[in-house]
C-alpha cells in the first residue's frame, strides 16, 4: 500500500528503527546540518529535530540517506525493478497482432489511468490558510554551510504551468530566503521551470508558482527524475505509489499541488525581476557561485495544524542526494536502452556527483563503438551535463571502481582513445572558462582492434585455470586456512 502522506512514510522508518527523534534544542543556523552531515556519512537514520530553536515546527531530514530507506521510500526490494517495471508498459515482451491480443492490452492501459494524479476538493495541506500577510519566518529553513549566502529551502516542489501548453511541471529549485516573502527561484536554464518562466516573459506577465514541502517520498522522487517535458512528474509519482496522487486546487494561484503535503508556498515570479542569489554550499562539495535569479514574491501559505518541515543537507559526499541519485540511474538504465541497447550496465559514481562522471559497459560490435554511445550519451537529456565518460567492455563490472581504473590506466592510447568535445555544461560547474559550456572528455578502455588501428597484439586477462581453482577450493582449508 502506497504511503499516504510524508508522516505515514516517517511511521515506517521509525517502525524499523531508522528514525531517530532529537529533543534536545538545536539551531537550524548550521547545527543541524553538521549533526546531519556525521549521521549520513555513518549510514544512519533519518532525523526529526523536535526542538528547533525559535520555531514551533519540527524538521525531519535525511529521509533517504541509506539505501535502506530509499528501497523503503520507493517501496521496492531492488532498485532496478522500477525500470524493469517501467519496460513493461513501454515494451511488453510481445506486441499484439489480434483483435484478441489488443484487448489483453486494455487491462495495462486501464492500470496507466490508474496511475494519474487525481483532483479533490481539500486536502491536509489546506488545514491552516494564511492569506494575510504570510511570513516565511515561520519555517526553520536551514542556513547549511558558513559561506550561504543565508537560508534555503532545500527540498522544495516547485510547481508551474507552462503558458503556452498549460502542461505542469514539477522540478526541485533551491529558494535562498530574502525576507518574509521573497526568495530566490534557482531554475537553471536547462530545465522545464526555467523554460515555463522565459515562455511568460515573452508576455511580460508574471509566472504562477506553488512550492509544496513535505509531500510523500514518491511525490519527492519524481520531482527530481529527469523525466522529458511532456510527461507528468506527478504521474510517475502515481506509477511508484501505485495510487494517484491527491491533487488540490491552490487558494491564491491556478495550480494544484498534493492535497497531503505539509506546507504549501503560493506565490509568483515576476518577468524581469532578479536579485543575487547565492552562494551555497551544493552536492558538488563546492559553493555553487553567486549570480542573478528570478524572485519569488509570496502570496499565500497553506499548512496541516501540525506542519513538519522536510529538509535536505547536500555537501561533499558521500551525502543524502547520492542514495537518490543512484535509484535515478537505476530506473533510467532501462530508457537508455531502448536508445542504445548495446549499454549492459552504467554507474554514475556519487564522487562524480551523478552528472560529471559516466561509467558505461557496453557489447562493442563495431570499429568506433565506444565513441558512438559517448555521443548518443552527451545528446540525451541531462546526459549532455556529463563531463567524463568511460566506456569498458560489456565483462567489465562498471560498479567496481578499481576494475575500472585498472582498464582505463593500462588499456588507454591517449592520441586515440581520448576524445575531448565542447558542449553545455550543468550550470553548477566551476572548473569551466565560462558558465554553461567548457569541454567535455570520453575515454575509450574497451579492447582495441585492428579496424581501429592497432594492429599490434593485445594481451589476454590473467586468469586463472578452472582446474586449478578447483583444486585450490577442494584442498583450501588443509592449508591451514
Amino acid at each position: 500500500m502506497a504511503y499516504q502522506d510524508l508522516r505515514d512514510y516517517m511511521k515506517t522508518l521509525e517502525n524499523k528503527g531508522l528514525l531517530k527523534r532529537i529533543t534536545t534544542e538545536v539551531s537550524a543556523d548550521l547545527e543541524i546540518t553538521e549533526i546531519t552531515d556525521r549521521v549520513c556519512k555513518s549510514s544512519g537514520p533519518a532525523l526529526l529535530f523536535e526542538n528547533v530553536k525559535g520555531y514551533k515546527m519540527p524538521v525531519i531530514t535525511n529521509m533517504m540517506g541509506s539505501m535502506e530507506m530509499i528501497k523503503l521510500a520507493l517501496q521496492v526490494d531492488d532498485l532496478d525493478d522500477i525500470g524493469k517495471e517501467i519496460m513493461t508498459f513501454l515494451n511488453p515482451p510481445e506486441l499484439p497482432s489480434s483483435f484478441l491480443d489488443k484487448l489483453k492490452t486494455l487491462p495495462k492501459l486501464a492500470q496507466i489511468s490508474s496511475f494519474l494524479p487525481k483532483n479533490v476538493r481539500s486536502g491536509p495541506c489546506k488545514e491552516v490558510i494564511i492569506k494575510d500577510k504570510p511570513s516565511l519566518a515561520v519555517l526553520p529553513v536551514l542556513k547549511c554551510w558558513p559561506m550561504d549566502g543565508g537560508p534555503f529551502i532545500t527540498l522544495p516542489l516547485v510547481f508551474t504551468k507552462d503558458p503556452e501548453t498549460g502542461r505542469r511541471n514539477v522540478g526541485m529549485y533551491r529558494m535562498q530566503v530574502f525576507d518574509e516573502t521573497t526568495t530566490g527561484m534557482h531554475w537553471h536554464k536547462h530545465k522545464d521551470g526555467a523554460e515555463n518562466h522565459r515562455k511568460q516573459k515573452q508576455k511580460k506577465q508574471r509566472l504562477e508558482v506553488a512550492v509544496a514541502l513535505g509531500a510523500d517520498p514518491a511525490c519527492i522522487f519524481s520531482s527530481i527524475a529527469p523525466l522529458p517535458p511532456a510527461i507528468d512528474e506527478m504521474l510517475l509519482a502515481g506509477f511508484l505509489r501505485k495510487e494517484p496522487v491527491e491533487m488540490v486546487k491552490c487558494e491564491t494561484v491556478d495550480i494544484e499541488v498534493p492535497a497531503r503535503a505539509e506546507i504549501i508556498l503560493e506565490g509568483y515570479v515576476d518577468p524581469d525581476e532578479t536579485r543575487w542569489e547565492g552562494p551555497f554550499g551544493d552536492h558538488t562539495g563546492y559553493y555553487s557561485l553567486a549570480d542573478d535569479y528570478p524572485v519569488f514574491h509570496l502570496t499565500c501559505i497553506t499548512h496541516r495544524k501540525d506542519p513538519i518541515y522536510p529538509a535536505t543537507i547536500v555537501g561533499q559526499p558521500p551525502i543524502e542526494d547520492n542514495f537518490i541519485g543512484k535509484a535515478i540511474e537505476r530506473t533510467f538504465l532501462p530508457l537508455m536502452r531502448l536508445q542504445l541497447p548495446e549499454i549492459v550496465d552504467i554507474n554514475m559514481p556519487p564522487e562524480g556527483v551523478f552528472h560529471n562522471c559516466v561509467i558505461v559497459s557496453i557489447k562493442k560490435r563495431y570499429p568506433g563503438h565506444a565513441k558512438k554511445v559517448m555521443n548518443a550519451l552527451w545528446g540525451m537529456g541531462q546526459m549532455m551535463f556529463a563531463k567524463l565518460i568511460i566506456v569498458v567492455d560489456e565483462h567489465v563490472d562498471v560498479q567496481n571502481p578499481s576494475q575500472v581504473a585498472w582498464r582505463v590506466f593500462n588499456n588507454i592510447d591517449a592520441r586515440r582513445d581520448v576524445m575531448i568535445v565542447d558542449g553545455p555544461l550543468d550550470a553548477l560547474d566551476h572548473s569551466s572558462p565560462a558558465p554553461y559550456y567548457g569541454a567535455k572528455m570520453g575515454i575509450d578502455a574497451t579492447k582495441k582492434w585492428p579496424a581501429e588501428g592497432h594492429n599490434r597484439e593485445w594481451p589476454d586477462d590473467i586468469v586463472m585455470s578452472e582446474e586449478i581453482i578447483s583444486l585450490v577450493d577442494r584442498k583450501w582449508k588443509s592449508y591451514g586456512f
